[in-house]
Parts: structure tokens; C-alpha cells; sequence
């Protein structure tokens, strides 16, 4: 496995890693549109194909998870935890004190990543996730310390 940085040329990449996680996926676009914000990074996991991205952005001394997503296929490998961690490492890098995320309630292996990491959970944000057929769930704000202002 190797994790690198995500460049303009993996879009496609890291568009066909996010469907293959959610339903529905991002498209190229709309992960451009992400990418190409303030403060905005991404990593990318990759053996002979994509296994896992990670989106953030790191801006007023704060950064935040966009989205993660590990192919299915993927999953329990350590590419999640090699994502958090190399995420944390850049946001830290860019200056950022905290980093924070939302994560749906019940995605109970989510939640243990993260907290396996040192993120604690800071509130919580109401019918924040739309599964559809009028069936909502609500997101657990989490947050990570990532020890003070400067390098």
C-alpha cells in the first residue's frame, strides 16, 4: 500500500473509491469543487488500484474531515486508520490546533476509528444524514486535539 498526496489527475480515482463506499457517491465534480477550496488537501491509498481517500481542509487554525471513504474490499486493512492518521499529521502541519468531523450515529466502526485515534465526541447535529424513504440520522460532531497553535 502506498499513501500519498491527492493530485487533480486522481479525480476520477478518487471519485470511483467514494461510490464504491456510498450510496450515493460523489462524482469527480463535486469532489473537485471540495478540493479546489481554501485549505482543502487530500490522500489517497492506493495498491494496484484505489483503496481509500480522505478530503479535509485546514483553515483558521481549525481543520475538518470532509469525507473518508474505503472500498469495501478494502476495509479492515488499516487504510482508514493510515488516512486519520496522515490527515491529522497534515492538518497539524497547516497550522491547525483541532480537527473535527461529523459521523452517523450508528456507524459504530466509524466512531471506534475515530476514537481509536483520540477524537471525542463534541455534540451532535440532529437528522443530519438523509438515508432516504424519509429515514434521517443524526451525526455525532467529533473532535481531535491536535495540540496547540505552532509547530
Amino acid at each position: 500500500m502506498k499513501l500519498r498526496a491527492a493530485e487533480e489527475a486522481d479525480l476520477e480515482a478518487l471519485s470511483a473509491v467514494h461510490r464504491r463506499a456510498f450510496t450515493p457517491g460523489w462524482g469527480p465534480e463535486e469532489i473537485a469543487d471540495l478540493a479546489s477550496g481554501p485549505g482543502a488537501f487530500g490522500l489517497i491509498v492506493e495498491a494496484e488500484t484505489p483503496l481509500g481517500m480522505i478530503l479535509c481542509r485546514a483553515l483558521a487554525g481549525e481543520a475538518e474531515v470532509l469525507t473518508l471513504a474505503v472500498d469495501p474490499a478494502a476495509r479492515r486493512q488499516g487504510v482508514a486508520r493510515a488516512l486519520v492518521a496522515a490527515a491529522a499529521i497534515t492538518a497539524r502541519a497547516a497550522g491547525a490546533a483541532a480537527m473535527f468531523l461529523e459521523v452517523a450515529v450508528d456507524n459504530d466502526p466509524a466512531i471506534a476509528l475515530y476514537e481509536a485515534h483520540g477524537f471525542v465526541r463534541a455534540g451532535r447535529r440532529p437528522s443530519y444524514y438523509d438515508r432516504g424513504g424519509g429515514i434521517y440520522v443524526d451525526a455525532a460532531v467529533m473532535r481531535l486535539d491536535l495540540g496547540g497553535t505552532s509547530l
